[in-house]
């Protein structure tokens, strides 16, 4: 296994879910992003924004993904943003392998729909709904491949599937 893998993607696309299940088969830790920064500063992440704008929490995300890069052996489920940022881009590969989790825009926002906790603790970064999806998306998805090693389609896949496929492409990894 590489030191550490990186879980990117939209919100929706199983980062959480999947992480766990990745690390408990490889037997390393895991990590989710954002709810230890939302612990680290006690604030929801739709606080932070409303208190220091989007600009506050991608420095507080990003100093995160500083310290997060000295652990080794361990998954890590980043925030859908992370990648908005070069230097995290670079970072992450860096450090270990990314894996872009991708889906369509329709079956993300059914999956966010679904999600209890999306309202209470995510901001609306564009005013919300499938719109939003999209618009972000449009701009995300090049920043998503340029920083992904590898690449897993989650859509009409369970989050069982999507880890199997992420521990087969890890253990055929030449670097590994």
């Amino acid at each position: 296994m590489p030191a550490l893998v990186f879980l990117v993607g939209y919100r929706g696309t199983g980062k959480t879910t999947v992480a766990r299940m990745v690390a408990q088969h490889l037997g390393v830790d895991w990590i989710d992003a954002d709810p230890l920064l939302e612990e680290l500063h006690g604030k929801t992440i739709k606080q932070i924004f409303a208190d220091e704008g989007e600009a506050g929490f991608r420095a507080k995300e990003a100093a995160l993904l500083t310290a997060l890069c000295q652990r080794d052996h361990c998954v890590i489920a980043t925030g859908g943003g992370i990648v908005l940022q070069e230097s995290n881009r670079a970072q992450m590969r860096q450090a270990g392998t990314v894996v872009w989790l991708t889906a369509g825009a329709t079956t993300l926002w059914q999956r966010i729909q679904q999600d209890p906790t999306t309202t209470a603790r995510r901001p609306n970064l564009t005013g919300g709904g499938l719109a939003e999806v999209e618009e972000l998306l449009r701009v995300r998805e090049p920043l998503y491949r340029d920083c992904a090693h590898l690449t897993i389609d989650t859509e009409d896949r369970s989050p069982e599937q999507v880890a199997d496929a992420i521990r087969t492409q890890l253990a055929g990894e030449k670097s590994l």
